[in-house]
C-alpha cells in the first residue's frame, strides 16, 4: 500500500469526526440531555432522546441517496464534505447554550448536528475508491477505522480531564468537540485532493430513485444476500440503540457520574479493538458467518446481563463484554456483505448496505424510548432490545454461506 497525502488526509477525517460519535451521540451529550436538560417523568428524557435520534436519521436516510448521486455526478465532493462538516462543528458548539429546561433547543441543535455529521460521511466514503488502488481499499478503510478509534480515545481523555477539573464544566465539552473536529479536519481539507472529473448535469432525485430500485432488483436475485441484509437491518438496530443509551442507562440505573461513564467507554474502546482481532481470528479458523453468529449471542448475553446487573462495578464488566461484541460484529458484518456480493457490484451494494444501516438506526431508539416512558422502567427498555438480537440471529442462521458465495460468483460470471 502506497501512502499519499490524500490517504493520510482522508484518514484524519475519521480521527476528527469520531469525537462526535463518541462524546455527543454515545457518552456525554446523550446523558446530559436526559439527566440535566429534560426534567420530567421517568423515561420521558429517554423517549425524547430516542425521537431526536430517529428524526435526524430519518432525514439522513431520505437525503443520503440524493447526496450519493451528487457525490458521483459532480466534482464538488470536497465542497459538500466541507459544508456538512462545518454544519456539524457549528451546531455541536452551540450545544453549549443548552441548559436545564431547554428541551426543544437541545433537540433541534442535536438533530441538525447529527444530520450534518452523517451527511458529511456520504461524501467522505465516496472519496475512498478515488484515493487508493482497488486492491488496497480494504486496508485503507481498516486503517481509517483504527485511526478513528484513536480519535475517539483522545476525545474521551480530553473530556475526562475537563470534568475532573469541575463537573460544572460539562457544557464546555461541546465546543471543545467542535474545536477537535475543526482542527483535525483541517488536515483533510488541506491534503485530500479531489480528482477533477467533468461534472455531469443530471436530475439527482431521479438518479437516487433509480439506484435504490436497481439495488433492490439485484438484491432479490441473490437470495442469501437478501436474507443477510434483512438480518443486518434488524440486529444493527439493537447494536446502535445499545451504543446510544449505554451511558444514560449507567447514570440513571446505578447513579454513575459522567466521569465514570467516560472511563467506562475508554475500557469499551480497548475491548472493541480486542474483539475485532479475536473474532477476526475465529472467522479465519471457521468462517465469517459463524464468527458473526457468536458475536450476536454475546449481544444477547449483554442485554440480559444489563437487565439483571446490580452494581456499577458489574456494569463495567457488561461494558467490557459489549466492547468485544461491537468490535467483532461491525468488522464481520462488512466482511459478510463483501463475500456475498459479486465483485463487480461491490460499490453498489455497499451503498445499499450503508442506507440499510441508517434505516435500522431509526427503529431501536424509538422502541427503547417509548418503552422507557410508558413502562417507567429503563430495565424493561434495555431488555426489549433482545427482540432485535434474537430475530437477527435466527435469520442469520438461515443464511447458506456457500450458496450465497456461489450465487454471487455465478452472477459475476453472467455479467462478464
Amino acid at each position: 500500500m502506497r501512502w499519499t497525502k490524500s490517504i493520510i488526509g482522508w484518514m484524519f477525517y475519521d480521527f476528527a469526526n469520531s469525537a462526535f460519535t463518541t462524546i455527543i451521540v454515545s457518552v456525554v451529550y446523550s446523558a446530559y440531555f436526559v439527566k440535566s436538560v429534560v426534567i420530567g417523568d421517568p423515561g420521558y428524557g429517554e423517549m425524547l432522546w430516542g425521537r431526536a435520534v430517529a428524526i435526524s436519521m430519518t432525514l439522513v436516510a431520505i437525503s443520503a441517496p440524493i447526496f450519493g448521486a451528487v457525490a458521483d455526478h459532480s466534482r464538488a465532493k470536497k465542497r459538500f464534505l466541507f459544508i456538512n462538516c462545518y454544519l456539524t462543528i457549528i451546531f455541536t458548539s452551540l450545544l453549549f447554550f443548552v441548559k436545564q429546561g431547554d428541551v426543544m433547543l437541545g433537540m433541534i441543535l442535536f438533530i441538525i448536528a447529527n444530520f450534518g455529521f452523517n451527511s458529511a460521511n456520504v461524501f467522505y466514503d465516496a472519496f475512498l475508491p478515488e484515493i487508493t488502488r482497488k486492491e488496497d481499499i480494504g486496508k485503507t478503510s481498516g486503517y481509517g477505522w483504527a485511526w478513528g478509534y484513536v480519535g475517539g480515545l483522545v476525545s474521551l481523555v480530553s473530556s475526562l480531564i475537563l470534568l475532573k477539573t469541575s463537573e460544572s464544566y460539562v457544557r464546555y465539552i461541546f465546543p471543545m468537540i467542535g474545536l477537535h473536529l475543526f482542527v483535525y479536519s483541517l488536515v483533510t481539507f488541506v491534503w485530500l485532493k479531489e480528482v477533477r472529473r467533468p461534472s455531469r448535469r443530471t436530475n439527482y432525485f431521479r438518479v437516487a430513485y433509480q439506484r435504490i430500485r436497481f439495488s433492490l432488483l439485484n438484491v432479490r436475485k441473490l437470495s442469501e444476500l437478501y436474507r443477510y441484509l434483512i438480518s443486518y437491518m434488524i440486529y444493527n438496530s439493537g447494536i446502535y440503540t445499545v451504543i446510544l443509551f449505554a451511558a444514560i442507562y449507567g447514570i440513571n440505573r446505578f447513579g454513575m457520574s459522567m466521569q465514570d461513564m467516560i472511563i467506562y467507554f475508554i475500557f469499551a474502546q480497548f475491548s472493541s479493538i480486542l474483539g475485532s482481532l479475536l473474532f477476526g481470528w475465529i472467522a479465519d479458523k471457521t468462517d465469517v458467518k459463524e464468527s458473526l453468529v457468536l458475536s450476536l449471542l454475546i449481544w444477547i448475553l449483554v442485554v440480559v446481563w444489563a437487565f439483571f446487573c446490580r452494581s456499577s462495578l458489574e456494569y463495567y464488566c457488561v461494558g467490557f463484554v459489549a466492547g468485544l461484541a461491537i468490535g467483532s460484529s461491525q468488522a464481520n458484518s462488512r466482511t459478510m456483505l463483501s463475500i456475498l456480493t459479486p465483485k463487480d457490484k461491490q460499490a453498489e451494494f455497499f451503498g445499499f448496505y450503508t442506507l440499510t444501516g441508517r434505516l435500522s438506526s431509526i427503529f431501536g431508539p424509538l422502541l427503547y424510548g417509548t418503552i422507557a416512558y410508558f413502562s417507567g422502567s429503563i430495565r424493561f427498555a434495555i431488555l426489549s432490545l433482545i427482540i432485535f438480537f434474537i430475530s437477527g440471529w435466527l435469520i442469520l442462521n438461515s443464511v447458506k454461506l456457500d450458496k450465497g458465495i456461489s450465487d454471487a460468483n455465478l452472477l459475476l460470471h453472467n455479467n462478464q
